[in-house]
């Protein structure tokens, strides 16, 4: 039989299921990529046992056993591409930022991060034949930079529609949800909480194809000062990529998470500043992009870091229309 309940997995009783749900596994899917620990704690279950039901989920879920390349084609071929507005600025990308993948943006302030976040909150929901993904969008904003104005703005400085249509604003902000975190345990609980949100939308006509981390390390570096908190602050922040990729896979979503830099005053040659995170963020973001600025509303990308593109660069610009070439 088909599971496709969580009461259908052996080992899990309408109690367990129950406490299961309220820690945020709501489908079989999201059971089969936890770990024993986080069942242990989640659902009062012996170790034994939360093996016993992630072993069934995967097996239900058809994830975690070996697979042929031909089948990973297969499934990269549903991977969808959004464009930022700018066409040098997705060449550089091989074509849009894509799905199934965390794109992490960083450069100093007034870079342009948080204006491609709001201008890809809005390409998302075009149709397809535009460079859209026809879905929505979830924005965890730390640093209260999220603006309803800016978008509206944005819609309508958009090209027409395929059929010559205008856009309206408020259309386009109905399909964005926006939660403010306060600290990082909150943004932790926040993109649990967008898997939530993303499963209730699943079949509708806008599922959400794009979650924004607005920025990604702005918490975890106010609270973790010093050198004595690096490895807990850098183990939180590793769970939380985690559970972002998580997301990205089981919903065919791209995540993009701005990210703060920092002065490495000791440079003599180069640029004197490097992103935040460490490590830790430099090995999870699929790609990794540099933004910096140039003249007037010129800005300044570099493909940093990509699994299967080359180093490059791309000028775009920053108009009071959006992200523009």
């Amino acid at each position: 039989m088909a599971i496709k309940l969580l009461e259908d997995l052996p080992g899990v009783g309408p109690a367990t299921a129950e406490k299961l749900r309220d820690a945020g596994f709501n489908s079989v899917e999201t059971v089969a990529v936890a770990s024993p620990g986080e069942l242990v704690a989640a659902a009062e279950v012996g170790e034994a046992t939360a093996s016993k039901i992630i072993a069934a989920a995967r097996e239900a879920a058809e994830i975690g056993g070996f697979e042929t390349g031909d089948r990973i084609l297969e499934r990269r071929r549903q991977v969808g591409k959004v464009t930022t507005g700018s066409h040098s600025f997705d060449e550089l990308l091989g074509g849009g930022m894509e799905t199934q993948a965390i794109v992490e943006l960083y450069g100093e302030f007034g870079s342009g991060k948080t204006q491609v976040a709001h201008q890809l909150a809005i390409n998302t929901q075009l149709p397809k034949e535009m460079g859209g993904l026809g879905g929505s969008a979830i924005i965890i904003d730390t640093e209260n930079t999220f603006r309803p104005e800016r978008i509206a703005q944005m819609v309508r400085g958009l090209p027409p529609g395929p059929d010559g249509e205008t856009w309206d604003p408020e259309e386009f902000l109905k399909n964005i949800s926006v939660a403010r975190a306060f600290n990082s345990n909150h943004q932790i609980l926040l993109a649990e909480s967008a898997m939530d949100l993303a499963e209730k939308v699943k079949d509708s006509e806008k599922p959400v194809r794009l979650l924004i981390v607005d920025s990604v390390t702005a918490h975890f570096r106010a609270e973790y000062v010093g050198r004595g908190t690096l490895a807990d602050r850098q183990q939180k922040l590793n769970k939380h990529l985690h559970d972002l990729m998580r997301f990205a896979d089981l919903n065919n979503a791209l995540i993009l998470v701005t990210n703060q830099v920092m002065a490495k005053p000791d440079t003599f040659f180069g640029d004197p500043t490097k992103p935040v995170g460490g490590h830790v963020l430099g090995h999870t973001a699929t790609f990794r992009l540099y933004l910096r600025k140039s003249k007037g509303e010129k800005r300044i990308a570099r493909l940093v870091d990509s699994p299967n593109l080359p180093d490059g660069e791309a000028v775009f610009t920053v108009t009071t229309e959006g992200v523009k070439d």
